[in-house]
């Protein structure tokens, strides 16, 4: 059945998207995975992979042209499928599915019924809410909290609901005055991209009823457009607001509250910043405490308590549920592991050079540089001479990229992500050092932006600064290759007619032997050392 791409809002101010190349043309089978087309944002240019396999049977627009969020871009289906009732709208709820329902009811259409067709993609109503796709993975959001509920009056500004992606939690806010009429999901709820998520307009001006119908499926009249719509958008912010109430409940944004706790910060205590005296992040950071130590109270004494060690004998465990982050984590690396044959290939590098080079570069560089700024430019150099290692495998060709984009693996509270530094190989090694450093902080903030954490050619994963000797890791998709970086260590070596002590790290390389063969990694990891073992040469 053939499956309707609608322009994604991939960046919390975009409106529209440019087409900067499509890499299909119409009629060219498609494997889910591959690359369809680049789109030009307000803020980057991104890629937007297929996510199913079939054949491209329409184009929204050609190179050059201009698409609202939410517009038809494309459609995916079988060879030779008919469309023709898709081309007229842009949603999953076409009108051709109720038409033909009445059809086979045998009802006649009559004249005044007619409009109704052309409203049964929600999509073009203006006081409908699509779940916007945030990432170029996320297929789903949660919804991890409403801040109105229906009902509420809604101001221009307002934070709506939390949506939480695969990538980072949303703030989904209102750019104009109105009322909250529908929700599409409670808390905790998940909503795929492009189905309802919230109807927002003039109370009694809007059926809300044949709206909900109409994204099941169901029929709806031309009555239910309104003039009063809203338009909203997505804003991609840390700060957490949570709905206020005049109970005596503290007004605090969920992370306002998590960093108190974390800090033993007394929250009832401080005068909030935020709209309506709400406490937010600024808040706790900027918080001195009193030179006078106040008495424990009832909440800091059942805080304690809680953190009480459990008792020897007794059995308990906590279930933690998955972020969306998580989900993902464990798909696309549960099929990287177990549809990739990988095989390893490890080394030992020894450092002594590049701990003597070190403090004389950071004497010089206008930032400090580490270890793994060396990994990641020695590796960058490296593969510009293995351009077998720096691939893809796309079934049915190996795509080997011209450019070098290093992917830098970065835990964080929710698992792990990964930013990446473009053209590694063109930069010097105080260029990777401040970028690597923006990047990390921002990662571990959930500022990332689509288009620095997406392209990545090659990963480098480094765990040596957790005293880890040695790992493999699990190839990070679309790349062949990861490579797995352990801690730097003494070890005694003959030197001459005696001995000595050398500072050695060992480095595995996971390949992906369906696209790269081990004499191929072994070189790559060769010349790897080379440029390692003598720092100088990356500076050539």
């Amino acid at each position: 059945m053939a499956e309707v791409i609608l322009m994604p809002r991939l960046s919390d101010t975009m409106t529209e998207g440019v087409i900067a190349a499509w890499h299909k043309k119409v009629g060219d089978p498609v494997k889910k995975g591959e690359l369809l087309a680049e789109v030009e944002t307000d803020k980057a240019t991104m890629e937007l992979e297929s996510y199913k396999d079939g054949t491209l049977l329409h184009i929204g627009t050609e190179k050059g042209g201009k698409l609202q969020v939410n517009d038809l871009l494309a459609i995916i289906g079988n060879k030779g499928e008919d469309i023709s009732g898709l081309i007229g709208g842009t949603g999953s709820n076409t009108a051709k599915q109720p038409e033909k329902k009445e059809e086979k009811a045998g009802t006649p259409v009559t004249s005044k019924q007619q409009p109704a067709t052309a409203t049964l993609d929600i999509s073009k109503m203006e006081e409908v809410v699509l779940m916007p796709r945030l990432s170029d993975t996320m297929t789903e959001g949660v919804i991890a909290g409403w801040l109105k509920k229906v009902g509420d009056t809604v101001k221009k500004g307002d934070v709506l609901a939390e949506i939480e992606t695969d990538k980072a939690t949303m703030e989904l806010e209102s750019y104009k005055n109105g009322k909250l009429l529908y929700q599409g999901a409670k808390k905790g709820e998940k909503i795929a991209v492009n189905d309802l998520l919230c109807i927002i307009g003039e109370e009694g001006k809007v059926n809300v009823d044949a709206i909900v119908a109409a994204a099941k499926g169901g029929v709806t009249v031309a009555e239910t457009a309104s003039p009063q719509a809203e338009v909203l958008s997505p804003a991609a912010v840390a700060e957490h607001h949570e709905a206020s109430s005049s109970n005596g409940r503290v007004k605090a944004s969920p992370l306002a509250k998590k960093l108190a706790a974390e800090k033993g910060i007394d929250i009832s205590k401080l005068a909030g910043s935020g709209d309506g005296g709400r406490i937010v992040k600024a808040d706790i950071d900027n918080y001195k405490p009193a030179a006078v130590t106040t008495a424990p109270t009832a909440e800091t004494k059942a805080a304690t308590q809680v953190l009480t060690p459990v008792v020897s004998g007794q059995e308990g465990f906590t279930d933690v549920p998955n972020s969306q982050m998580r989900n993902v984590i464990a798909k696309r690396l549960g099929e990287s592991k177990f549809s990739a044959p990988h095989f390893y290939l490890t080394m030992e590098i020894n450092m002594d050079n590049a701990m003597a080079a070190r403090p004389q570069l950071n004497e010089v560089s206008p930032v400090k540089i580490s270890f793994n700024d060396m990994v990641v430019k020695a590796c960058a150099l490296a593969l510009r001479q293995h351009p077998a290692v720096n691939a893809s495998w796309l079934g049915d060709k190996i795509r080997r990229y011209h450019h070098v984009h290093i992917g830098i693996a970065v835990a964080i509270e929710d698992g792990l992500i990964v930013p990446v530094v473009r053209f590694a190989d063109q930069k010097t090694l105080s260029q990777i050092a401040a970028e690597s450093k923006e990047l990390s902080g921002k990662a571990r903030n959930k500022k990332l932006q689509p288009s620095e954490f997406t392209g990545n050619t090659f990963t480098v994963s480094n765990l040596g600064m957790m005293d880890i000797e040695e790992f493999t890791a699990i190839i990070n998709p679309p790349d062949s290759c990861i490579l797995a970086v352990g801690r730097i260590k003494e070890v005694v070596v003959r030197k001459g007619d005696g001995f000595g002590v050398s500072n050695v790290m060992k480095v595995t390389l996971s390949c992906d032997h369906r696209s790269v063969d081990g004499a191929s990694g072994a070189a790559f990891l060769q010349t790897l050392k080379k440029f390692l073992e003598s720092p100088i040469t990356m500076l050539l």
